[in-house]
């Protein structure tokens, strides 16, 4: 008779799960004894948050569900950062913890802690399993909800006894989704179509909706048929062609001027499956000014929230940017060639740095030429991953990875290892600042015990660098407990953990700023059948531009060094 801890693997097993990330402790010992012979990998992290992070990062890259495993009490709350990353990022993972035994709860028992209570607010759901019979079918749900509507995390807490547990049930479990509501509102044809007619200056913003719902092509169709301003989130970069004549570029706090002016002048703004927070849209009360906002967004809870738009188009983007287009067919739309001259011509075309930045942003375009087109970028939080993204040239939109809406430092060596794990074949390239590499640097071992051939590059400026930027530009200077100038030697460590590495300076005597031999050391680190590190020693006072103001629109932009 199997326990409730093979009903688990099996579980997973029927759900097309063939590798989880995670770390044993008490509660769960029964899990992982019943692991051998399960025919699932497990991805032994050397920290919960690696773990979850991890599973993010296999979830990013794929578009299927990550899954975690934790040990209940501090194992179980090491997870709840990376939860919270995928609630905001809308990435589709089931995480598993351990519970103290079911007749022990509420009594405050050796690492008893409420993760159910704890992740209510950062989960799509959570559940406490009651008894072991009930396993196949909480995880069956946890599986639907995880991956339907806008995807999200799912947190199942088991008591260690209902691990323990021999019985008897069906696997897999069943669940049946509520019935979809006959009241959906037709396709809102005449309403689109005469918005589009009475535009003069209309704009389209892409958000990771489009990658979510795997409308990247339907999109990408549909971008062509326009052929209107279009730029980019974060999050989207990929979806479209940065060649094409009517790419804006990345949108935002840290985006292009062409897509900053466009969103700020546009009379109508077509929002295809992003949740417009505030990187995206500066000071709300500012935002679009002029617009009237068609939103295509498939959680109506995203609806309204900046300011109230005028036509919503609910559903999956999947079916509804199809039905866009065949709306589009045999009718005819203004000419705006005019208008998208000049939002994204060359009076709008991206001011580059000057300053301390120009070596950083010129080895990134040398680094980026170098890439195999279905590489992954993974980046982590900081001035270095704005300027990963806007440099990200590759058109793959899960070819960039970053946690955006929490903005996680720490994210992404164990997110790059999740990537790599997922998709082996390709190249990943993690991208960390000195600051938020050593949050999760114990993960390279992990990659060294299981020969994953990540590209990991540091970017040293020796300070928390945005942080330093903010204080740089709004606080006189008061570089208040960012200096990292005490910074190890991150070489040294990566050769301690088996890793070859290597360090490039800035050669101020080149007129680029970076050394003669750099484009070797570049082609060692990438084309290595292993994994590397590459540290790149950044100037320390290098900003990142364009840079809107927090509480600024998006026309009020920062645009150079001497504006600031």
């Amino acid at each position: 008779m199997p326990t409730g801890a093979d009903i688990v693997w099996a579980c997973l097993s029927a759900q097309g799960v063939d590798t989880v990330f995670g770390y044993p402790g008490g509660a769960v010992i029964p899990l992982y004894d019943a692991l051998d012979g399960s025919g699932i990998r497990h991805i032994l992290t050397r920290h919960e948050q690696g773990a979850v992070f991890a599973a993010e990062g296999y979830a990013r890259a794929t578009g299927k569900t990550g899954v975690c495993i934790a040990t209940s009490g501090p194992g179980a709350t090491n997870l709840i950062t990376g939860i919270a990353d995928a609630k905001m990022d809308s990435v589709p993972l089931v995480c598993i913890t351990g519970q103290v035994r079911s007749a022990l709860i509420g009594t405050d028992a050796f690492q008893e802690i409420d993760v159910f209570g704890m992740t209510l607010p950062i989960t799509k759901w959570s559940r406490i399993v009651r008894s072991a019979a009930e396993i196949p079918d909480v995880l069956a749900k946890a599986f639907y909800i995880a991956n339907s509507g806008r995807p999200g995390p799912v947190l199942i807490d088991i008591p260690t006894d209902f691990l323990k547990a021999v019985i008897n049930v069906a696997v897999p479990g069943h669940y049946e989704p509520p019935p979809v509501s006959s009241s959906v509102n037709s396709f809102p044809t005449a309403n689109l179509l005469s918005l589009l007619r009475q535009a003069q200056r209309p704009v389209v913003l892409v958000g990771a909706g489009v990658k979510l719902s795997g409308a990247t092509q339907a999109a990408q169709r549909l971008l062509n048929r326009l052929r209107i301003p279009a730029g980019a989130t974060v999050h989207a970069l990929g979806v479209i062609p940065s060649e094409a004549p009517y790419s804006l570029g990345m949108v935002g706090m840290h985006g292009t001027r062409a897509a900053n002016m466009a969103l700020h002048e546009t009379d109508l703004l077509v929002v295809l499956g992003a949740r417009l927070d505030d990187r995206v849209t500066g000071d709300p009360s500012r935002f679009a000014p002029e617009a009237r906002i068609v939103h295509f967004e498939i959680d109506p809870s995203q609806l309204d929230r900046v300011r109230r738009g005028e036509l919503a188009v609910i559903g999956d983007l999947a079916e509804t940017i199809p039905q866009f287009l065949q709306v589009l067919d045999g009718n005819e739309l203004p000419d705006f060639s005019a208008w998208r001259e000049t939002a994204c011509g060359e009076s709008r075309a991206e001011v580059r740095t000057r300053g301390g930045a120009l070596p950083a942003i010129r080895f990134l375009d040398e680094l980026y030429a170098l890439m195999p087109p279905d590489g992954v970028v993974v980046a982590d939080v900081g001035q270095h991953q704005m300027w990963a993204a806007q440099r990200y040239r590759a058109m793959n939109p899960r070819g960039f990875l970053s946690s955006g809406g929490l903005g996680s430092m720490g994210f992404a060596l164990p997110a790059a290892l999740g990537a790599q794990l997922a998709r082996p074949e390709a190249t990943v390239l993690c991208i960390s600042g000195d600051g938020g590499v050593q949050m999760n640097i114990q993960e390279l071992a992990t990659i060294q015990r299981f020969k994953l051939p990540v590209k990991l590059l540091i970017m040293d400026n020796k300070y928390l660098g945005m942080v330093r930027q903010w204080q740089q530009l709004f606080y006189d200077r008061n570089y208040a407990e960012t200096d990292l100038s005490d910074n190890p030697d991150f070489v040294a460590i990566a050769e301690a953990y088996g890793i070859k590495s290597a360090k490039l300076g800035i050669d101020r005597s080149s007129e680029t700023g970076l050394p003669p031999n750099t484009n070797d050391v570049m082609r060692d680190f990438l084309f290595s059948p292993e994994a590397r590190l590459l540290v790149f020693e950044c100037p320390p006072e290098a900003n990142v531009f364009p840079m809107v103001p927090s509480g600024a629109a998006l026309s009020e932009m920062l645009l150079e060094e001497k504006e600031a």
